[in-house]
């Protein structure tokens, strides 16, 4: 069955099949349309990502800011990031009706760089009231982990496009800085989305829907056009992550301060 689309309507593509033929010339229409496109391995789980590296008019004054930030600068970008984050871990357990108010004074007193860890401690607690006390977040533990991981491999790929959207290079991240990771930056700037994925798998689990099958993969993909709400301004996910990061070349720019993240309630 034939199926064509425009490829400016086309956000992210996903190759799962081991058998799956794409040509050099369509990997190349699709880079320079920005388009993500997200390599699964033999366990069909996001392994790889091909990225546009020429994708911004005005990326190498950005390179030049973003590798010359400051110290200072640095840690103050991750402690807005670490308060967003747990900000929006409170918002989604008051949303599924549970006590999302034992974050509050975790959010309310980070330090610059989070140099007291007020993210682990808060991930602690947020876990245990999501999914139960019995329940351990481990890249490798029993479901829903797996449901996890996934919908964070699809939100890594789409920071990673909305970074060089933004001329912005993933490689250098805040935080994360493991020499063997491509992306830090995208690790680091979408942890105050990783409740919207949270929320998918929420539901996801309260309908014994555990496995990663074709159907599931879908509807975690479908969160990237999840509502975000900025400034009384609603917009789609994948729109909010490009508002976020062009507000954090503005921060390695000093032309303003603060990063703008959507607030989840």
């Amino acid at each position: 069955m034939e199926k064509k689309v425009p490829i400016e309507d086309i956000g992210y593509v996903i190759l799962e099949h081991q058998q799956t033929h794409i040509t050099l010339p369509l990997l190349n229409a699709l880079s320079c349309h920005n388009v993500s496109v997200v390599l699964c391995g033999e366990n069909r789980m996001p392994n790889a990502m091909l990225m546009n590296l020429d994708s911004n008019t005005t990326q190498s004054e950005t390179y030049r800011a973003q590798i010359e930030v400051s110290e200072p600068l640095k840690k103050n970008i991750w402690k807005q990031i670490v308060e967003a984050k747990i900000r929006n871990q409170a918002g989604l357990l008051n949303r599924l009706g549970k006590d999302g108010n034992k974050l509050k004074p975790y959010y309310l007193h980070v330090k610059s760089g989070d140099s007291d860890n007020r993210e682990g401690i808060a991930a602690k607690i947020y876990w245990n009231e999501l999914f139960g006390k019995d329940f351990l977040r481990e890249r490798e533990g029993k479901a829903p982990n797996n449901l996890l991981n996934y919908g964070y491999s699809i939100l890594r790929a789409a920071v990673a496009r909305a970074l060089i959207g933004s001329g912005l290079f993933p490689a250098f991240g805040i935080y994360h800085r493991n020499r063997y990771n491509a992306f830090p930056l995208a690790d680091d700037l979408m942890e105050p989305y990783r409740p919207y994925v949270d929320e998918c798998v929420y539901y996801l689990r309260m309908q014994e829907e555990i496995e990663l099958t074709k159907e599931v993969k879908s509807k975690l993909l479908r969160v990237l056009f999840a509502d975000t709400l900025f400034d009384k301004v609603m917009r789609p996910l994948d729109v909010g992550l490009s508002i976020t990061t062009a507000s954090l070349a503005k921060c390695f720019l000093e032309k303003q301060k603060k990063i703008s993240y959507p607030l989840l309630e």
